[in-house]
């Protein structure tokens, strides 16, 4: 017999779920509100009994995560970080979290707070340096938290190394996968163990909607983070499940035409005088390019670059700049300028900063849907000034 063909990604994202209710034939999923459900009768528990358990918009969704990830499930929970808290919280005080030393601020306000309450042990390590990890390892390790590419300087590790490296060790793997999508890159089929999103970004596209998603490799992994969700009420909302599924449709074309127009903004921001440096790995610059090129299906519509003249060049810029908004977030139809040093990675401090590579000088780029002439003419506008 041949075996049967899962269909493409792309009809994933566009159809699951699409044309599936059996009481009035709804071609769009409709949307279920209810907290509570009744029993079929005494001890007879229907598939769903209370919504902080379980809910037909969510459980929808995470289906189609798992698919596009290619995970066993996908718990859908309140936010980004709650997805990470997730795992977070099922560590006990004798395990030992490795995290990034370049990741987003609030992924690392968040161990250290935890750790500072001595829930668990955290190294702050740089994953390109074999030799760092391979020590914090030795410590004994229970979760590596991997980010590629990096937020906000866009460097690329090799997930694949370093999950075997991991796994070597005895301990997990969580890759945040939420610059890139499962359109661009499939962290499990690299080896991760746990694959985790902020739903707010590009998988719903729309800046309207926070939530998060961490999807397991396996099974009995996916039924334990379904269960601990249940039990500390992390889980997200129906009516925003079922908004992120309806943005889940457009992410194949929103992300092709975003990363299309990223590449040539990049190219243009190299040959601008007052730009010091443009991080964006689709580059043949980027240190990362061939990695990139390797394990993603394109370089995405995020990227940093660095003006000359520092904070103070950043004030003038971003207050004359058009076509973009000055704003945090990204991964939206619109196009967002953020300065990570007063915005996204404030809390990490000045210290933690520097040793991230974070300066004064840096601004971020979510690149959206508009035409690229505007957006191109929006950024020279703020470099004039």
């Amino acid at each position: 017999m041949s075996e049967t063909k899962l269909p493409a990604p792309e009809t994933i994202a566009a159809s699951h779920g699409i044309a599936t209710d059996g009481a009035y034939g709804a071609v769009a999923p409709p949307l279920y509100l209810s907290t509570t459900y009744t029993f079929e009768g005494f001890e007879q528990p229907r598939t769903y009994d209370y919504g902080r358990g379980g809910n037909p918009n969510r459980d929808m969704l995470g289906e189609a995560l798992a698919k596009l990830e290619g995970g066993a499930g996908a718990v859908i929970t309140s936010s980004g970080m709650a997805a990470l808290d997730l795992l977070l919280g099922q560590l006990t005080r004798e395990d030992h979290v490795i995290v990034p030393h370049d990741c987003y601020g609030g992924t690392l306000r968040l161990v250290n707070e935890r750790a500072a309450r001595r829930q668990f042990r955290a190294s702050i390590v740089d994953q390109s340096d074999d030799a760092a990890l391979g020590a914090a390892l030795a410590q004994g390790a229970a979760l590596v938290l991997i980010e590629s590419p990096s937020n906000p300087l866009m460097r690329v590790v090799d997930i694949a190394k370093i999950t075997a490296q991991v796994r070597a060790a005895g301990a997990r793997s969580v890759v945040d996968n939420t610059f890139l999508s499962p359109a661009l890159q499939q962290p499990i089929a690299l080896g991760a163990d746990y694959v985790l999103h902020s739903t707010t970004k590009y998988l719903n596209g729309h800046s309207d909607v926070i939530g998060g998603a961490l999807i397991a490799a396996d099974a009995a992994d996916a039924a334990a983070n379904r269960a601990w969700a249940n039990t500390t009420g992390l889980s997200g909302a129906p009516f925003d499940s079922w908004l992120t599924l309806r943005g889940l449709r457009t992410l194949f074309p929103r992300i092709e035409r975003a990363s299309r127009t990223a590449g040539l903004i990049a190219a243009w921001l190299e040959t601008q005088p007052d730009v010091r440096a443009v991080y964006y790995p689709g580059l043949a610059s980027h240190p990362g390019h061939a990695l990139a090129g390797r394990q993603q299906r394109g370089f995405g519509a995020m990227m940093s670059f660095e003006l000359e003249g520092g904070r103070e060049a950043v004030r003038r810029f971003v207050e004359a700049v058009g076509a973009f908004t000055l704003a945090e977030s990204l991964g939206g139809v619109e196009s967002l300028v953020s300065h990570p040093a007063t915005m996204t990675h404030a809390s990490m401090g000045p210290e933690a900063r520097a040793i991230a590579g974070i300066s004064d000088g840096l601004l971020r780029l979510s690149i959206g849907l508009e035409h690229q002439d505007d957006l191109i003419a929006g950024l020279e506008q703020g470099l004039k000034a």
